[in-house]
């Protein structure tokens, strides 16, 4: 994405803003009935680093510090914070705040909230990266400590979600959820936050029921006040939905069907980037893959996954897959992330007799075998992209089984390590590169170092360089080394990035909504005109 275009999406976000600001005040307390393709994994807020649970559960449980409109840090559950000495924040909370049961909001619940986010079964210990300790102070001022200063925590904190304490305690909740194993709990059934909505149901694949918290601290520019998200896996069933009235908003667009929307007289289709990057995670950990060729790990050879690279036609996937609403990768994170530079995400050119010599130079002349996993009902035409790649490597003489599945099941696989390859798609939460270092191809150590790593992914060089990241001030210097590890992660093909997704929503006239590029709806900035 050239300069430009990321110029005028600004400017079209600017513009709906403003009409959303107008709208607001002239329209009465509504519904709003939105689909998308897949379901919310848990109502427990520290066990699922998955954006469509973090988006929804995040209307029910808060943050410290949340995004505004443009993506920066504002004050949410705290007040203020200031700079003690350079490893240490002090936040004055906010005062008479109380979690949707009543009780009331103080210190206690984020030290709880900072305890249990940091166990190892969830996958949102990123989040708090960097944390060395939280001190109270009293009720309503903590001091956060860092190992280093840490210019990416306040980014962080948006997805540092407070749970309370006494609620947790009361129901034999204060462990978090392990999900990889099927564990189900009381948080990961009921919800009790501080936020704008309540969650009143979840009913796993058919809805999820949310009314306006009227005891909530701030205000809604928005004029929703109950909201049914349906989780509609077929596409042609959740656009038929769309252009019926059976639904007012989806946003997840099957890319075929984009241009028939924009025509369609009874609806808008708000366009935006998302700044999420569609990939391949290979097993490069294991002697020998557990779904594949018997022997050697071909993965762990950079030859073999040089040729992998330069046999995926990302161009072609996006012509005719993605029908332009993608741009071909190859780093890791998208434009809108700072770190992110173009001159460094340029895909290599196709090259498939490059690539069969080098499978035969690595010692497979006749190719390998190896299963690939892959979502069904999560990310734009998943399925579709896994299947072409299927094709691609055939003709290099990799031969690849294809097994695709609901995300729920999905997550649990690839999450207990039970996968030879898996496509994997990651937002960018924090706007920030060392997200993505330090969460996918960071040795997997303990807290967040590579607390989604589960291509066992290990690499001293890089992990040296996310750690230099971690204990930088932000500035040239550090997005420098962020640079650099980026380079290094995809020129030792480390994974594989297939592109970055573009994301229109799609919505009745009569609804105004903020685009978001982290794929993350805000119900309480919507506005439903009679």
């Amino acid at each position: 994405m050239n300069s430009v275009s990321v110029k005028q999406l600004v400017l079209k976000f600017a513009l709906f803003t403003s009409l959303l600001l107008g709208l607001a005040g002239a329209v009465s307390a509504e519904t709003l009935r939105w689909a998308a393709q897949n379901d919310i994994l848990t109502l427990d807020p520290h066990s699922q680093n998955h954006a469509t649970t973090n988006n929804i559960v995040g209307h029910a449980y808060e943050p410290l510090v949340r995004f505004d409109r443009n993506y920066k840090p504002e004050p949410a559950l705290a007040t203020s914070w200031s700079q003690v000495n350079p490893t240490t924040v002090r936040f004055n909370l906010r005062r008479n705040v109380k979690f949707h049961d009543g009780s009331p909001f103080t210190a206690d619940d984020v030290l709880f909230s900072f305890d249990r986010i940091r166990q190892p079964q969830g996958t949102l210990s990123i989040y708090v990266a960097g944390v060395k300790e939280i001190r109270k102070v009293d009720d309503f001022t903590i001091d956060v400590i860092s190992e280093s200063p840490n210019p990416v925590m306040l980014n962080n904190f948006s997805t540092f979600f407070i749970m309370s304490k006494a609620w947790a305690v009361k129901n034999k909740t204060e462990k978090v959820q392990d999900y990889r194993n099927k564990e189900e709990t009381f948080a990961s059934r009921n919800a009790n936050g501080t936020g704008p909505y309540i969650i009143k149901e979840w009913v796993a694949d058919q809805r999820v029921v949310l009314t306006a918290n009227k005891g909530w601290w701030d205000k809604t520019p928005g004029n929703v006040t109950d909201v049914i998200y349906t989780p509609i896996k077929s596409d042609p069933t959740r656009i038929a939905a769309l252009i019926a009235g059976d639904v007012d908003a989806v946003t997840d667009l099957p890319t075929q069907d984009v241009n028939r929307l924009r025509t369609t007289p009874s609806l808008n289709v708000l366009d935006g980037p998302e700044v999420r990057t569609i990939f391949i995670v290979m097993d490069l950990g294991s002697d020998e893959l557990k779904y594949g060729t018997k022997g050697p790990n071909p993965f762990k050879d950079l030859r073999v996954r040089k040729a992998l690279n330069m046999s995926m036609d990302r161009s072609g996937i996006q012509r005719s897959i993605m029908r332009g609403l993608s741009i071909p990768a190859a780093i890791m994170v998208a434009p809108g992330v700072n770190g992110y530079a173009e001159a460094s995400d340029k895909p290599p050119a196709v090259d498939v007799e490059g690539a069969k010599k080098l499978l035969a130079e690595a010692g497979f002349p006749n190719g390998f075998e190896f299963t690939l996993d892959c979502p069904n009902n999560r990310y734009v035409n998943d399925e579709e992209i896994c299947q072409a790649l299927v094709n691609m490597w055939a003709r290099i003489g990799v031969k690849v089984k294809l097994n695709a599945m609901p995300f729920a099941t999905f997550a649990a696989k690839f999450q207990s390590m039970d996968t030879s390859a898996f496509l994997l798609g990651w937002g960018v939460a924090n706007y920030d590169a060392v997200y993505t270092l330090q969460s996918i191809v960071r040795t997997r150590t303990k807290g967040p170092d590579g607390n989604f790593n589960f291509g066992k992914v290990s690499n001293a060089q890089l992990d040296a360089l996310v750690d230099r990241i971690n204990a930088s001030p932000a500035g040239a210097e550090r997005n420098r080394l962020l640079k650099e590890a980026l380079e290094l992660t995809r020129d030792q093909v480390l994974t594989l990035p297939i592109h970055h997704q573009m994301r229109p929503w799609a919505m009745k006239k009569n609804v105004t909504m903020v685009h978001n590029s982290n794929d993350a709806p805000k119900m309480m900035y919507v506005a439903v005109a009679k």
